[in-house]
Formats: structure tokens, C-alpha cells, sequence
């Protein structure tokens, strides 16, 4: 939990400029009432908050939004936080939508060009087998196509494409329930394809 001002203002740019894109808030996580790292933390988000005068900067210690993720997650709406506490944090919020196989996930540099992937990673276990869940992998598309490429247009139509999807009811494996679909992963890509 090493920070530099200008790292944790790279990073609280993206998070900014991001909310701009979104419903313009922004919620910094920290646990500054313990860690002299996340002091720091604060204090630059803070300071850069003045950059961004549409955009409502509220803080929240760690273990405080870890239970408002379980409680009321809809209060969010860009949460940016140091690497320790966002890989806690984004395997919680991946819960929220049933499965960490719903959740897309993005490294991106100052340049908003990096890696999108699903936030899983690889699951040699399944390899082959025909059984994960591409949408966090769809879902990571939309996230390029808004974040690197700025094209709101076709991200809409990609996340409205997995929507659609989920509304008709297909579901694999790791998100069925009764009453659904249970389909494959290529099904769900077609399913997905059919609804673009």
C-alpha cells in the first residue's frame, strides 16, 4: 500500500472522468482513521475533487462500504480505492449480480488504453467444457468500446444486447435458477449475438 500523490491522482482522474460519463459521483474508499497510506488517499482525492465541480466526492472507510455494498449497493456509483481494497471490494460487488462471471473489469493507463478481461481471470478447471459465463468477457467489451475507444453508442448496445439475454431468461451454470434457461457458454454468447 505504497502511494505517490501523482499515482493516487492518476488514478482519481480515471475515476472522475469516469463518473462524468455516469451519474457523476464518486465514492473514495479509504480507512484514513487507521492507515497513513489512505491519508494521503483522501487528502489528494480531496484536492483533485476541485477539478471536477460536478462530480459529489464522498468518502467511506473500507469495512463501512464492504457492509453498505451487502446493504444498499444502488448508493453507489464509481467507487475508486487503492488495489488492496478494490480486489476485496470488486469480488463483493461481483456477488451482488449472482456470479463473479457477470463482472467486467478493466487496468487502464493515464491514455484509458490497458487490458479489459473479466475480473475472474482463467478458469483452467472448466477449460473446455462449455460451461462458463461470457458475460463479464461481453461485458469488458462495452467497457472498452466506452472507456478506450469512447463510443457510449455501441457500449449501450452491447450491455443492452446481455440485458435482453438475461431478460428472456438464459442463464448458465453459475447463475440458474429455477425457472430459467440453463444454457452453455456458446448459447449464451449466441443468445447474446441474436440480441445485438
Amino acid at each position: 500500500m505504497r502511494y505517490n500523490e501523482s499515482e493516487i491522482k492518476r488514478i482519481g482522474r480515471v475515476a472522475f472522468d469516469i463518473a462524468m460519463k455516469r451519474n457523476r459521483k464518486v465514492c473514495s474508499v479509504d480507512k484514513a482513521n487507521v492507515l497513513e497510506t489512505t491519508e494521503l488517499w483522501r487528502q489528494v482525492m480531496i484536492e483533485l475533487s476541485a477539478e471536477y465541480p460536478e462530480v459529489e466526492l464522498s468518502h467511506m472507510y473500507v469495512d463501512n462500504a464492504a457492509m453498505q455494498l451487502v446493504r444498499a449497493p444502488k448508493q453507489f456509483d464509481v467507487m475508486v480505492t487503492g488495489n488492496i481494497f478494490g480486489d476485496i471490494l470488486s469480488d463483493e460487488a461481483s456477488m451482488l449480480t449472482g456470479s463473479i462471471g457477470m463482472l467486467p473489469s478493466a487496468s487502464l493507463d493515464a491514455n484509458n488504453k490497458g487490458m479489459y478481461e473479466p475480473s475472474h481471470g482463467s478458469a483452467p478447471d472448466i477449460a473446455g467444457k462449455d460451461v462458463a459465463n461470457p458475460l463479464a468477457t461481453i461485458l469488458s467489451v462495452a467497457m472498452m468500446l466506452r472507456y478506450t475507444f469512447n463510443d457510449e453508442s455501441n457500449a449501450a448496445r452491447v450491455e443492452n444486447a446481455v440485458k435482453k439475454a438475461l431478460s428472456e431468461g438464459y442463464r448458465t451454470a453459475d447463475i440458474w435458477t429455477e425457472g430459467t434457461k440453463k444454457v452453455s457458454c456458446s448459447d449464451m454468447g449466441m443468445a447474446v449475438v441474436a440480441a445485438l
